[in-house]
């Protein structure tokens, strides 16, 4: 897992769990099951890091869409809808994409 070290197997295993069905992801009650919403800013750079798969500094919309793949291998893409509300709650400065100060703040709303 991508996150080993930073969270707990059976808190991320509950986040996604609590998510599995198509267009019930909720970003808030996601970050806070996973415990990711409490963890330091430290960590939470980590996070943005690894879901930033081109390491373009910014994390786009095609990897939000595959966001819960990041947590775990099997886990389901995001649907359209998802994706689009997540990205728009995050893109506070309307770029089109999360930069790592914009995916702070969604993890810690």
């Amino acid at each position: 897992m991508a996150f080993a070290g930073v969270l707990n197997d059976a808190e991320v295993k509950a986040a996604l769990d609590g998510c599995s069905a198509a267009d019930s992801f909720d970003y808030k009650k996601f970050f806070q099951t996973c415990g990711l919403a409490s963890k330091s800013s430290d960590d939470v750079k980590k996070a943005f890091k690894i879901i930033d798969q081109d390491n373009s500094g910014f994390i786009e919309e095609d990897e939000l869409k595959l966001f819960l793949q990041n947590f775990s291998a099997g886990a389901r893409a995001l649907t359209d809808k998802e994706t689009k509300a997540f990205l728009a709650a995050g893109d506070s400065d309307g770029d089109g994409k999360i930069g790592v100060d914009e995916f702070a703040a969604l993890v810690k709303a």
